[in-house]
């Protein structure tokens, strides 16, 4: 298979020169997306590179990481490339552990991989306690939104890719900026694609993130939302039909009514002075208790519900058949 390295470039021209010269010989070519970067990315390789695998593209107008690795996907396809690795330019992902990222894609045990900052503990002993609280937290979101339980570090932008998966993929339909990884994880769901994590370290170079938590997080609570909604309504309601959407209704009702009845009693008996009765109690909190029992077996059906056979295998028996 061809392999081919994705490194989007803005702001990165202390690093990238370095990071290209790292990358092994099993990669057939390198794509530098200069991301209308005012340091002139693009021109700055151009000038002082001297690997043939490495094609400079440009993107006209700042379109963010997600943008940006678009219009590398995009190249690899048209070059027939097999998988797509992305490596960021900025020297914190170590492009000696591309091989572990390869390797379940070549096996045929997954059709996505992804690392993980987290798998060990010595992993994230350099990490700021409130950049591991926020990853926690927003792993757990992901976990969520887009359905895969046994995925950790969402944000972790070392990734790679079969390129026939890509192109299930609505890959203009994308986030351009901060949520990309995580709507690659929501889009791939949509597919039953396979995503493995991949253990690495984390590293932290002297590049300043120009990620604004409190100016994004409002964002990511509303897109989390919005794809979690999405996906219950594909995968629940559309798609298929099946004791989790039982579960999930039922639950729902159940919590919605005792929720009503026990605020209207309530409402009464606060307005009337007159205390609640012990069987009203019970009628207002056992449809609760019992849509609670029914949503935790929603959420456990939805846990055991993560895609466990790899996309891309169909897919190269359907090209093969074809052939």
């Amino acid at each position: 298979m061809k392999i081919a390295v994705a490194i989007p470039c803005y702001k990165v021209t202390q690093h990238v020169l370095g990071v290209i010269s790292a990358i092994g010989p099993q990669v057939h070519a390198i794509y530098a997306v200069d991301d209308a970067c005012p340091q002139h990315s693009g021109r700055f390789i151009e000038e002082h590179n001297h690997d043939p695998r490495v094609h400079v593209l440009y993107n006209l107008e700042n379109r963010g990481v997600g943008g940006a690795m678009v219009t590398a996907y995009k190249a690899a396809m048209a070059d027939d490339m097999d998988i797509v690795v992305k490596i960021d330019g900025d020297g914190q992902m170590d492009p000696a552990l591309l091989p572990f990222f390869v390797h379940p894609l070549l096996q045929g045990k997954a059709d996505y991989t992804k690392g993980n900052r987290f798998f060990r503990p010595e992993s994230v002993q350099g990490m700021p306690p409130i950049r591991l609280f926020g990853n926690a937290v927003l792993s757990f979101m992901t976990k969520l939104s887009c359905g895969y339980w046994n995925v950790m570090d969402p944000t972790n932008g070392y990734t790679a890719i079969r390129t026939c998966v890509l192109a299930e993929l609505p890959l203009d339909k994308l986030e351009r900026r901060y949520f990309f990884e995580t709507d690659m994880l929501f889009r791939l769901n949509t597919l039953r694609a396979v995503v493995r994590d991949v253990p690495m370290d984390s590293v932290y170079a002297d590049e300043e993130s120009n990620l604004k938590v409190g100016k994004v997080l409002p964002e990511f609570l509303r897109k989390h939302a919005s794809r979690l909604w999405r996906r219950y309504v594909y995968n629940y309601l559309i798609r298929d039909f099946n004791v989790g959407s039982l579960y999930s209704i039922f639950g729902a009702l159940l919590v919605l009514a005792g929720t009503v009845f026990g605020t209207i009693r309530w409402l009464d008996s606060t307005l009337s002075h007159n205390p609640a009765t012990s069987g009203t109690v019970m009628l207002a909190a056992l449809p609760i208790l019992i849509g609670i029992q029914f949503l935790i077996a929603f959420l456990h059906y939805d846990v055991s519900n993560v895609p466990t056979e790899p996309l891309s295998q169909s897919l190269d028996r359907s090209a093969r058949e074809e052939q």
